[in-house]
């Protein structure tokens, strides 16, 4: 059987990673898992796994650092977001790569490449100079993150889903959940609306209370109630949501 290691800071990225070739490739053998560069490292030397899926940015030791380091020891598959400047340079090397979030469809053609090269004698398929690929990527590779987030990954009961922001109509925290409301389904993670504030595009989500943030693109309008509180009206949603009188300045301009 085939072996792999898995290596992502984010687990619910190795997670969804390890389900998606299970689906794919139900023969191979996911041996170990890595949270940064140095630790896939160390596990390639300890296991040898033939195949090591590596996320592009890592804190730490990067992905292009650790590849470097692991060098023809084991096939190296990038896992990466930034598909813009990598894939063309992907394509024409050894190196293959998987685009963020794993789509079964994608995976599969990555999936058959790897099978190819893992079947075909070993002499024609060694891989040619992998330092000398990733330095041809590494200016490429090298663009700054974005600076905002641009999809949540969220829990559907057993399921992980990855979520484009911009369909998010608001995220509400309790005391240990966040629940991420879109217009089909709603969804919980454990970050903290603080935390999405600073991690999410100002301009496209207001934070309207300590524990909502709200997309103005959702909003439909904003009422008072009995009380006096100012609620915020979300397109079609029966639920109104509480504007805390810290935040009701984002309003004058409505």
């Amino acid at each position: 059987m085939p072996t792999a290691i898995i290596a992502d800071d984010e687990r619910l990225m190795r997670d969804q990673l390890r389900m998606r070739l299970n689906q794919v490739w139900p023969e191979l053998e996911i041996v170990g898992e890595a949270k940064n560069g140095e630790e896939a490292v160390d596990l390639v030397r300890e296991l040898k796994p033939d195949l090591t899926f590596l996320d592009i940015r890592m804190p730490g030791k990067t992905g292009m650092e650790a590849a470097r380091d692991i060098g023809s020891a084991s096939n190296i598959v990038f896992v990466t977001a930034y598909d813009q400047y990598a894939v063309e340079a992907f394509e024409r090397g050894a190196i293959d790569y998987v685009l963020k979030p794993p789509e079964p469809e994608r995976l599969g053609v990555t999936v058959e490449r790897l099978k190819e090269r893992l079947a075909a004698p070993k002499a024609a398929s060694a891989a040619p100079d992998v330092t000398a690929i990733l330095s041809q990527l590494a200016e490429k590779i090298a663009a700054p993150k974005p600076k905002h987030l641009q999809w949540i990954q969220a829990s559907i009961g057993s399921d992980l889903r990855m979520i484009p922001v911009e369909e998010i109509l608001f995220f509400r925290s309790d005391e240990k959940y966040t629940c991420v409301q879109t217009e089909k389904f709603e969804a919980l993670i454990r970050k903290p609306v603080r935390d999405l504030a600073d991690e999410l595009d100002p301009s496209l989500f207001w934070q309207i209370h300590r524990a909502t943030l709200v997309n103005v693109n959702a909003i439909e309008g904003v009422t008072r109630d009995l009380r006096g509180r100012h609620l915020v009206m979300v397109k079609g949603r029966p639920e109104k949501l509480e504007v805390s009188r810290s935040f009701l300045h984002l309003f004058k301009q409505m």
